[in-house]
């Protein structure tokens, strides 16, 4: 997040390199990292930047049939998962098989790939799991029947986690959380003024119902009924996703001894037990209270075997990727063609490298990152990420919205950022998971409770700091509020994102747009809420929190226009955290580049200004196409803008970008000065 102005020498330099060549110069040029075969030279910048540098790609590139949605980041995940089938295809060579963790790679990947033994298997892999349901005497068996689903993965009623506590970054908490829904959110179930979504849950209705006659239940309708009608009672329970966004009104914590006041008649020491959490804390932090009273209240209501039923359809769901043809199948028509519009199931290699991934991902990691990243990748993020922290320090300090007792503090949290590049200091060790040859379904569930356990050993613990929560093949960067940490896998220093062969314009407008974006999380409308350490702290007075919220609220109604399909617009509340971070992240990397030119102008390179090549590297990061149930399905559970409003909807705001392209009154992408937002 950027300020409105720089110290006077960065506006110096701001000035001499966007004052080249007539601002309208965008014409298709052999500039390094920029690909002019994309653009659209129909389209002019000034009214549309995403469609003048996309327009040809989209015009010409179709969302193949294994796929919601098709873009730049799936164009280098595709790539990121060739390099790793190679290595796990290699980890079956004799020559690697003297490395535990490879073996654990090759049998993990190998019960997948055996079509034929889990076809022959069928539905006999989840015969003790069902059983375990059929045992259930009586609702009191419920927890620990939740706790078991919460230790192998399956979708239960409320989900469980261990992180740092928000109000002491010194110490972890366990965190539970609303869960229990088969469709992507409470809309699904509560919206019928939608035909597209009635039509949905339709569907979903009739495919819980073939789901469960295929495992061999004879009153399959019924249970579907029950069912549908359990879930939907759930949704009306729960929190919205934009409520669920608020950190304060999500940290809720309860000592063991008050739950039964919230929660009458459900025995949370039946669940503690069964989880082996009985003795390792003393409180639980609830996200969403009222849920769980209301949860309470529907166990009471909910005869035991309607719960028999949801439960076993919920096992079901969940492992059905993992068994015989038609249920793979099955499963795929509703999840990935209903809900997506997704025509075909990804071929089975590249669903196998996947399963690897989830379930020993940092074993697979390391072997990725001796092969693809080169020290110098990393060497030049580094610098990036320390230029970017610099022209954060410069706008903080030079911020006319927000008074000195708050910037104090804003700059004494940036001070504590912690920049992780590429790849963990230390790997995790798998030594105590089990893979077992041929035990497709039981090597999945020994992974899931391998990673319950994992985190289950850090309650009591010191913080570990030098944590991963992505592997290193992720095509993605987070930042982590309680540790105060921007994070940069290796997998996404790829090109377009970041490219060795580009100038550094381009690369500051990809990648280190990026980088901006994840270091104003912290400064976003949640992320802000946290101070240096990580603790949950006010650290703003009244009046900064005034000016901002009235900043806020501005990007709010911005995005709330923007319409990807008829008859949907965007949440600006639920994707106002990820605005605020592309509109300051785009800013900020702005800044940095003409802070990295040191006093000189930006060269001129096939006609276009260091500006303008800038703002193409930005726009060529967001090119994708995406099938309407797919964009339905985001608008409704992500907290992102969709790449055209990313792209778009933050350069409105930069007056960067109106100086580079000479935008004026009557263009397309011209805003009057007093409605762009500039946060940061």
């Amino acid at each position: 997040m950027t300020p409105r102005s720089l110290a006077a020498l960065a506006a110096a330099l701001l000035v001499a390199a966007c004052a080249a060549p007539a601002p309208q110069a965008t014409q298709p040029a052999a500039a390094p990292g920029i690909h002019p075969e994309n653009f659209d030279p129909s389209v002019r910048a000034q009214d549309d930047l995403y469609r003048h540098v996309n327009g040809a790609y989209i015009a010409r590139t179709q969302i193949p049939p294994d796929k919601s949605w098709y873009g730049t980041f799936i164009q280098v995940r595709d790539r990121t998962l060739e390099q790793l089938h190679g290595i796990v295809e290699d980890a079956r060579n004799p020559a690697a098989a003297g490395d535990p963790d490879a073996r654990k790679i090759r049998d993990l990947y190998a019960s997948f790939m055996d079509e034929a033994r889990l076809d022959a298997l069928g539905l006999r892999p989840l015969a003790g799991e069902f059983s375990r349901i059929d045992r259930l005497a009586s609702k009191d068996d419920l927890p620990a029947l939740i706790a078991h689903f919460n230790r192998i993965g399956v979708g239960a009623p409320y989900d469980y986690s261990v992180h740092q506590d928000a109000r002491d970054s010194t110490r972890y908490a366990a965190d539970f959380s609303q869960g229990g829904l088969g469709l992507p959110d409470r809309d699904y179930y509560l919206k019928h003024d939608d035909a597209r979504i009635n039509g949905m849950r339709a569907k979903y209705r009739a495919h819980v119902e073939k789901m469960l006659g295929m495992a061999g239940e004879r009153n399959a309708a019924a249970m579907a009924d029950e069912i549908l009608a359990l879930e939907t009672k759930l949704a009306q329970i729960q929190w919205t996703r934009v409520q669920n966004r608020d950190p304060v009104k999500t940290y809720n914590p309860y000592p063991i001894a008050k739950l039964t006041e919230l929660t009458p008649g459900y025995d949370w020491h039946r669940y503690l037990a069964a989880s082996q959490l009985e003795g390792k804390v003393d409180k639980l932090i609830l996200s969403q209270p009222s849920y769980f009273e209301g949860f309470a209240k529907l166990v009471e209501e909910t005869p035991l075997a309607t719960w028999k039923s949801y439960f076993r359809w919920r096992l079901l769901s969940a492992y059905a990727p993992y068994l015989s043809r038609p249920f793979v199948d099955e499963r795929f028509a509703f999840t990935g063609g209903v809900l997506q519009g997704i025509p075909e199931n990804r071929p089975r290699w590249k669903r196998g490298v996947e399963l690897v991934e989830h379930s020993i991902g940092f074993a697979l990691g390391k072997l990725y990152v001796a092969r693809y990243f080169p020290p110098e990748r990393k060497a030049r993020m580094d610098r990036l990420v320390a230029n970017l922290l610099a022209a954060y320090k410069q706008s903080i300090e030079g911020l006319d919205w927000m008074g000195p007792e708050t910037k104090k503090e804003a700059l004494a949290k940036l001070a504590l950022f912690t920049p992780k590049i590429g790849y963990p200091v230390k790997w995790r060790d798998y030594s105590t998971l089990e893979i077992a040859p041929g035990d497709l379904v039981g090597n999945l569930m020994r992974a899931n409770d391998f990673e319950y356990r994992r985190n289950l050993a850090k309650l009591g613990a010191p913080v570990d700091r030098t944590e991963w929560y992505m592997t290193p093949q992720t095509v993605n960067a987070y930042y982590n509020p309680e540790i105060n940490e921007v994070v940069f896998p290796a997998a996404i220093l790829q090109p377009p994102l970041f490219d060795a062969d580009a100038d550094d314009a381009v690369n500051y407008g990809a990648i280190g747009a990026v980088i901006g974006h994840e270091i104003s999380h912290g400064f976003d409308d949640s992320g802000s809420q946290y101070d240096g350490k990580g603790n949950l702290r006010d650290w703003w007075t009244k009046e900064d929190h005034e000016r901002f919220a009235a900043k806020t609220a501005k990007l709010v109604a911005q995005y709330d226009a923007y319409s990807p399909l008829p008859g949907y617009h965007l949440n600006g509340k639920l994707t106002l955290g990820e605005n605020i971070a592309d509109n300051s992240g785009l800013e900020i990397a702005w800044k940095a580049y003409n802070l990295s030119l040191g006093g000189k102008a930006a060269p001129v390179i096939g006609g276009l200004t260091g500006t303008q090549r800038f703002f193409i590297g930005w726009a060529q990061v967001w090119a994708e196409q995406m099938r309407p149930e797919e964009q339905i399905r985001r608008i409704k559970i992500d907290p992102h803008s969709p790449g055209r409003f990313r792209c778009d909807g933050a350069a409105t705001n930069q007056s960067g970008f109106y100086e580079a392209f000479g935008v004026k009154p009557g263009d397309g992408m011209y805003l009057p000065p007093e409605r762009r937002v500039s946060i940061w």
